[in-house]
């Protein structure tokens, strides 16, 4: 993926963070909500600083693959099993 692809990528979603945040009241600054799951789909507040992580950029991609930028939960959807986003941004918080 190229470096414009990747800023357009991350422009998008922190524009999504804004639209979102303003309706969700319950999401801290400095923070997101995410939805994970490939059918059930849970809630999860994650920092933003995430958005910089090579790991979290490759889940971004993904999303936007499956979802384009128009994402039916009315927050950023990320199409993996539960159990593999909270591994990953378990080792996210730990670095």
């Amino acid at each position: 993926m190229g470096a414009f692809r990747l800023q357009a990528l991350v422009a998008n979603t922190k524009q999504l963070i804004k639209h979102n945040n303003k309706h969700q009241r319950d999401v801290p600054k400095g923070y997101l909500a995410v939805y994970v799951g490939e059918i059930q789909r849970k809630r999860f507040v994650v920092p933003i600083s995430y958005l910089d992580q090579p790991f979290f950029q490759d889940l971004l991609r993904r999303s936007e693959e499956e979802y384009g930028f128009n994402h039916p939960m009315g927050g950023l959807t990320i199409p993996c099993c539960e159990e593999a986003f909270v591994c990953l941004t378990t080792q996210l918080h730990v670095s």
